[in-house]
């Protein structure tokens, strides 16, 4: 799919990978329709794009607020006159315990922004989408949608769920327009834990520095963006990024219960230090 001349609508644009795609959309010269709960955010992510700011427009919205979502497509299109792809960005973790330790609002968060929140837009874009002669929908999973993390039940559980979606997406829309790619992050240096409001400031600093060489082995999150576009220039179906997903990944299908046994090996620590 070519970017040039193609509007997008772009969840989490105001911070992370999400920031990072909307700048990269419009020095491609897209039109970019960025979406956020943060209004402050989303004001940054306009003015790190210089002269290319004016091909941002703004919308300050909770992707759990499904009137609000449906509402979208209708002022995307009276602004950019079209709408060509949907990328689901937007996403929070958990606190950072097990599931019998976490508390039942927390729980149903996680579940509303990162599965409640895809299909929202997913349902409210999709009419549009498949009108256009070409569209793209992205939908960011996680390493953790196939690698069990533990302190992140509920979280990687979301993941996989979306996953699944976005391959039933597919193959749905095979006979359409609408190019579905999936998306799997390895770890990223994003501020997660603060942006889904587990952390402060300082307690993810002590959880960086807990971490220890994992947290030096994280992709930026420019090159995560820049590998999601590069996804939708190729109509590519499912993308891996981070050697660390990567090799997940492989191990995963290959042998699951050792690949999970090193996932609690190196992460059992950092999980008892945040309880």
């Amino acid at each position: 799919m070519q970017i040039s001349g193609k509007v997008f609508a772009v969840t989490g644009g105001g911070n992370g990978i999400g920031r990072e795609v909307v700048l990269g959309l419009v020095a491609k010269g897209a039109r970019v329709a960025a979406l956020d709960l943060n209004e402050e955010g989303l004001a940054e992510t306009v003015k790190l794009a210089g002269a290319n700011g004016d091909r941002i427009s703004t919308h300050v919205v909770n992707v759990t607020d499904r009137k609000a979502v449906e509402k979208l497509p209708a002022a995307i299109i009276k602004q950019h006159g079209q709408v060509d792809g949907l990328l689901n960005i937007a996403g929070i973790i958990q606190k950072f315990v097990p599931v019998m330790h976490l508390d039942w609002d927390q729980i149903e968060r996680v579940i509303d922004v990162n599965l409640y929140g895809v299909l929202n837009t997913c349902k409210a874009f999709l009419p549009e989408l498949v009108k256009r002669p070409e569209a793209a929908l992205v939908n960011v999973a996680s390493m953790g949608a196939y690698a069990p993390v533990p302190g992140q039940g509920v979280y990687g559980a979301t993941k996989a769920a979306v996953a699944q979606l976005s391959r039933a997406l597919h193959s749905e829309l095979m006979e359409t327009g609408v190019q579905v790619t999936g998306v799997f992050p390895g770890a990223i240096g994003t501020n997660i834990s603060i942006n889904s409001g587990i952390m402060t400031e300082e307690q993810a600093k002590q959880m960086a520095a807990n971490a220890g060489d994992q947290a030096r082995k994280t992709t930026a999150p420019a090159e995560a963006g820049r590998q999601i576009i590069e996804a939708i220039e190729k109509g590519s179906y499912e993308i891996f990024i981070g050697g660390d997903a990567k090799a997940m990944s492989r191990l995963s299908r290959l042998n699951p219960k050792n690949a999970a046994g090193l996932i609690y090996k190196n992460m059992k620590d950092l999980l008892a230090s945040m309880n």
